[in-house]
């Protein structure tokens, strides 16, 4: 017998069982809360946890596999990096990919010798300075106390020689050299690659016999030139030449693999014409005359002796000057043509190795002294932009004519010394009133390529200014001058100096000012770029090999008639094909994007 079933417990109370008048309401069942439903909606919410749970996990797993990639490589490449670095600088400044030294060089370690000279060199000038006070200490001082002020100043300078040397370093970049000094404050210099116009290499003879050398940099737009010293002597000249070559547009990779550019003597100075240019100068004897006489005057007129001796000493120093430290610095005076410009090698005692680019060459001076003129000599003087007036240089310190013209030709093309000498042409009798005797010394005239003054009857003076140097034309005039209707036309050039047609007609200078402002304007638009190693004509267009790489005759840097095949003045080097295509920005690196867009547009032969 079969047990009956149990009540549904889900089921709806049956309103018999309840009455009408029961009081317990029946129970509310919320829509869709069936048995179907509540399934449904429990798989669902199931799926759905499930669902994100999974994909939480997922990005989990992918974030941190990420993540530990990134720290696995990281770490790899800093470790790569550390050791590459530490090879680097073990293998001597070897450049890494980027091509830049990570952590710099240090000088020579012969420098803090060099260095520690100044807290010694500074007490010397204290106690010159005050020299009765320091005589009263000295004589004060036992023997016991000096022993112990040296123990105490020589252990103070080498640490400072030291100090000074250990914060001292360089680094070249992709875009600049960095020089880092200053043991208290540091000072750090950013010299542009590109604004680099020559770089000299100096050998002193305490460096020449120590095997070291150091380099000064002339940087455009400064007058000071910054400097390192001491290098090794293959050091400084990898260096220079390396710099050279980045200064020339060179990519930075190939730069340091391109060596020192070859060059070809034109020019040597034998020492019998020196010492007798300098005898024949007149400047020496000038100064011996003074140094004979001043001392005698002074003592005739005084009675002392001191004072004599101090009159003397500035004499002597005029008389060396002018003769023995003349010949010390232009002994074996060598001029020789590269692609980086004239180079210039002299010196007896302190070797120097200058370059000249001849782009930036504003002014040439050629001086006559009386006693030359019949040997026909002549000296060669600079004005160059960015050194400052009375800061240019020597080119040849004594000639003959036609070797000084041949050297000449180089640093001002298509400039005949002779010719620009003989358009000089003199000034009006009336100007003896205003200048006696040496009006007859005055002169000027102007060729198609400069402008030519004169001036001096024993020194004869001729100055060369090329048009397109020439900043700005003055008309100056004073009142003897006006009264003799006489007027100066003076001429401004880009190496802060001048010179000036003194005492012409003021009708005749008047319309040399309107003449020489457009002859300047002209000379402007048809100068070549003052570029190193290109061979840029007056558009700029190189085509084909320029730079330190082999040139043709129309296209080489320091001239068409020393580019022979015959005698190539420089090898074969494809790495130096054509460098101002290489970045042409590096002419004008402050020109906008839209600018570049347009040079582009208009094509390469635009770009000069």
């Amino acid at each position: 017998m079969s047990a009956a079933p149990g009540p549904d417990p889900e089921a709806a109370p049956d309103p018999a069982e309840t009455g009408a008048g029961s009081s317990v309401p029946p129970p509310e069942r919320a829509p869709g809360t069936d048995a179907g439903a509540g399934t449904e909606t429990r798989t669902k919410a199931r799926t759905e946890t499930g669902t994100e749970a999974r994909t939480e996990a997922r990005t989990e797993a992918r974030t941190g596999a990420r993540t530990g990639a990134r720290t696995e490589a990281g770490t790899d490449g800093r470790t790569a990096g550390r050791t590459g670095g530490r090879e680097a600088v073990a293998e001597s400044g070897k450049e890494d990919s980027y091509g830049r030294r990570p952590e710099g060089k240090r000088l020579h370690p012969v420098t803090p010798w060099r260095r520690a000279w100044a807290p010694v060199a500074g007490l010397a000038a204290f106690a010159v300075h005050d020299f009765e006070r320091t005589r009263e200490w000295f004589t004060q001082l036992t023997p016991g106390w000096l022993l112990a002020a040296f123990g105490v100043l020589l252990p103070v300078a080498a640490a400072y020689g030291f100090f000074s040397w250990w914060f001292t370093s360089y680094l070249v970049t992709d875009t600049e050299l960095r020089i880092r000094t200053g043991l208290v404050f540091r000072r750090t210099a950013h010299i542009r690659l590109d604004r680099i116009q020559a770089v000299d290499v100096g050998r002193p003879l305490l460096a020449r016999v120590a095997g070291v050398a150091k380099l000064k940099l002339d940087v455009v737009g400064t007058e000071a030139k910054d400097e390192l010293a001491f290098l090794g002597e293959r050091e400084a000249v990898a260096l220079r030449a390396e710099l050279l070559a980045r200064a020339a547009g060179i990519a930075p990779e190939a730069a340091p693999q391109a060596g020192e550019a070859p060059a070809r003597e034109m020019l040597r100075v034998d020492t019998r014409t020196l010492v007798m240019g300098l005898l024949l100068m007149g400047t020496g004897w000038g100064a011996l005359l003074v140094a004979v006489l001043v001392p005698a005057v002074v003592y005739s007129a005084s009675g002392s002796v001191l004072g004599a001796i101090a009159a003397l000493a500035p004499a002597l120093g005029g008389v060396w000057a002018g003769t023995g430290g003349r010949l010390l610095k232009e002994y074996d005076w060598t001029v020789a043509e590269s692609p980086d410009g004239l180079r210039l090698d002299h010196g007896l005692l302190d070797r120097e190795h200058a370059t000249v680019p001849p782009g930036r060459v504003q002014s040439v001076r050629i001086t006559e002294p009386l006693l030359w003129r019949r040997r026909g000599w002549v000296r060669v003087e600079l004005e160059i932009a960015g050194a400052g007036k009375d800061k240019g240089g020597v080119l040849i310190p004594v000639a003959p004519r036609a070797a000084a013209a041949g050297v000449l030709a180089h640093v001002l093309p298509g400039v005949d010394l002779a010719g620009a000498a003989d358009v000089a042409a003199p000034v009006p009798r009336r100007a003896r009133w205003c200048l006696p005797l040496l009006w007859r010394g005055c002169g000027h005239g102007t060729t198609d390529a400069v402008f030519v003054t004169r001036q001096g009857l024993i020194r004869r003076r001729v100055t060369l200014v090329p048009h397109a140097k020439v900043q700005s034309v003055r008309f100056v005039q004073g009142p003897w001058q006006r009264r003799m209707r006489l007027a100066d036309v003076a001429v401004d050039h880009g190496a802060n100096g001048w010179t000036a047609a003194r005492l012409r007609d003021a009708d005749e200078a008047h319309a040399l000012v309107h003449a020489q402002a457009e002859r300047s304007r002209t000379g402007r638009r048809e100068a070549r770029p003052d570029r190193w190693m290109t061979g840029g004509g007056a558009g700029g267009e190189t085509g084909g090999a320029t730079g330190r790489g082999t040139a043709s005759a129309a296209e080489h840097p320091l001239g068409a008639e020393h580019s022979s095949a015959d005698e190539p003045l420089v090898a074969e080097n494809p790495q130096r094909e054509n460098p101002q295509r290489e970045n042409p920005d590096r002419e004008n690196p402050e020109r906008t994007d839209s600018e570049r867009e347009s040079s582009e547009r208009r094509g390469p032969s635009a770009e000069g």
